[in-house]
């Protein structure tokens, strides 16, 4: 259920960009030609960092554009974040403020503020001051400069970073992206960094009608339902948080785990996973009834025939993968050179998860005393997890065609892009 919310609208300058060519009138919704950028950020409970951030904000773009506005969109906070928005508003003509009432979560928040929005470039950016405002300026030249449809703010491409994290939260993001390159393969060589909440985006990417989040990831929403070609990212080092507390706690935690599930089912990933399986069970009989034929029938010594067998699974695994599972990408280089490089790509990931599978048989079962069936199956499932994994992101994503320019602007703004947008 919806909640309600409070608006409250103030007027807007009419000055074009100054850094790049402006938006031309038909590209800008008819009705509202005055606004080109709208900046939306969700709040809870950040009366604290709020007076600084739309300070600086305001001192960050006020040489580079007038025609913007600043929508706060707070969640109810109970530490009156609203409020205090609300007075800055009315000394701020480039401000609006929504209070939502009844509905909570930075994601759908985001998608709020896009809604209301007049500005044909979209923008968003956390409320803590741990996104620093001066590089905004930069996510904008970019887009008008580059053509591009994205321009995220990344951690993870050279000159970007974290400040003080500690192990934990480092292991906890390392998990994160793990977890994300397994569901959508592939999204790591569109975007170094995908759980950024810091960029800017164009009106025409954003099929609204589609998109439903949960969470706090809305770029990862936007990037698996959106229409785009060009994506650039720009490094920026994420600050750590100097007032108030981290929303980030387990409800959290697991509301991105709901996300992520329901993009790879969404997307056809986690049918694509099962295939794999499908494909993997099929080797295990094709290796039994080889090996058993060359043994029993064949005469051969049962080692050797071992070693026919595995590479005799691998060939099949191969052959139905890349003419099934991975069909779509397969098909971009149908090469019989491209196919072979597949073919030893894939040969070479497999035995590493063959590696794999008994490390943590020899692990669980001599150091930590489990029953080795037992032990064996995880082994399994570790290794299913690696093959896939890896060959999805490595074997056949090599497949697709993309396009990665690094460059440095005058100011000295380095940058990526990619083009071509993440498949499903």
């Amino acid at each position: 259920m919806s909640g309600t919310f409070f608006l409250t609208t103030v007027s807007r300058a009419s000055k074009v960009l100054g850094c790049a060519p402006p938006l031309r009138a038909s590209d800008m919704k008819p009705e509202i030609a005055l606004v080109v950028f709208s900046l939306v950020i969700p709040t809870y409970n950040e009366s604290q960092n709020i007076r600084p951030l739309i300070r600086q904000l305001t001192s960050a773009l006020e040489n580079v554009i007038d025609n913007y506005e600043i929508i706060v969109v707070d969640d109810d906070s109970p530490d009156g974040t609203w409020k205090i928005a609300e007075e800055l508003a009315r000394q701020n003509s480039h401000l609006r403020i929504m209070r939502r009432r009844g509905e909570k979560g930075l994601a759908t928040a985001v998608v709020l503020g896009w809604k209301e929005a007049n500005g044909e470039i979209l923008g968003v950016m956390d409320g803590d001051l741990q996104h620093p405002p001066e590089i905004l300026p930069t996510l904008l030249k970019l887009m008008l400069s580059t053509h591009a449809d994205i321009v995220v703010a990344s951690r993870n491409v050279a000159g970007g970073g974290v400040s003080e994290w500690s192990l934990r939260r480092r292991l906890v993001s390392w998990g994160a992206a793990c977890l994300t390159t397994l569901m959508l393969p592939g999204i790591l060589r569109i975007v170094r960094d995908p759980m950024s909440g810091y960029f800017v985006i164009r009106r025409s990417v954003i099929p609204f009608g589609d998109l439903r989040p949960v969470g706090y990831k809305i770029l990862l929403e936007v990037m698996a339902r959106g229409k785009y070609d060009t994506i650039v990212e720009v490094p920026y080092v994420f600050e750590e948080r100097k007032h108030g507390a981290s929303k980030l706690g387990p409800k959290q935690q697991w509301e991105f785990l709901r996300h992520l599930g329901r993009l790879g089912w969404e997307t056809g990933q986690i049918g694509r996973f099962f295939r794999f399986c499908a494909v993997g069970g099929s080797g295990v009989v094709v290796n039994v009834a080889t090996l058993s034929l060359l043994t029993e029938i064949g005469g051969l010594y049962y080692l050797y025939s071992s070693i026919v067998a595995v590479e005799t699974a691998i060939m099949s695994n191969f052959v139905l993968n890349e003419y099934w599972t991975f069909q779509d990408r397969s098909n971009q280089r149908p090469g019989l050179r491209d196919r072979l490089r597949r073919l030893a790509k894939f040969n070479l990931l497999c035995a590493v998860g063959a590696i794999v599978n008994v490390t943590v048989l020899w692990v669980l079962t001599d150091l930590a005393g489990v029953y080795y069936v037992a032990s064996n199956l995880v082994g399994l499932g570790a290794a299913t997890l690696w093959n896939y994994g890896l060959n999805a992101n490595i074997t056949w994503e090599r497949a697709i065609t993309r396009n990665v320019v690094t460059g440095e602007d005058k100011d000295g703004s380095r940058w990526r892009r990619i083009c071509k947008r993440w498949p499903k």
